[in-house]
């Protein structure tokens, strides 16, 4: 039997308490999960690609569950369905925040069927506690001096303070 390999696509600019909820549970349902760190560099990220790498790569090896070793961080700059192909994966992972993320994801969702019919996407509705957390939001509250202890580890809370502070403040 081979093994059920899934990719969780994002920019994780920063890593949230919200992906990481997302990537634990999704882990529970693989055999291995490839996170899929977007290049998109048009999206102006505060973070290069290396540092959202090693977030991820660190929040993972916090984790302490079990699932950790099955889990890899991968960057990627190309088409997502090409992209999972080359990663063997099975399974698209994408999570959702509220209904305004469903259009969204429902329509991507169809095109890479179309893409590729072998490839399914599974939905995970971000936990109650996580439903609120977007990236761009964090970093404007943190831009802003505001406490974002609560939506990231501390790890990356003192990683986005160096970054503003290297910065100054933007």
């Amino acid at each position: 039997m081979s093994e059920t390999i899934a990719v969780y696509p994002g920019t994780f600019d920063p890593v949230t308490n919200g992906h990481m909820d997302i990537i634990t549970r999704a882990a529970k349902l693989v055999d291995r999960l490839v996170v899929a760190v977007a290049v998109n560099a048009g999206k102006g990220p505060l973070f290069d690609l290396d540092e959202r790498l090693q977030m991820v790569d660190d929040e993972v090896a916090a984790m302490g569950d079990g699932h950790s070793e099955r889990i890899t961080a991968v960057p990627f700059d190309n088409l997502l369905m090409e992209f999972v192909c080359e990663q063997q994966a099975t399974m698209i992972v994408r999570g959702l925040r509220a209904v305004s993320d469903f259009e969204y994801e429902f329509q991507m969702a169809g095109m890479n069927s179309r893409l590729n019919r072998d490839v399914e996407t599974v939905f995970l509705m971000a936990s109650e506690r996580h439903q609120f957390i977007a990236s761009r939001f964090v970093k404007e509250i943190g831009r802003l001096g505001g406490d974002i202890g609560h939506f990231v580890s501390p790890r990356v809370k003192a990683r986005m303070l160096d970054k503003f502070a290297e910065n100054g403040g933007a």
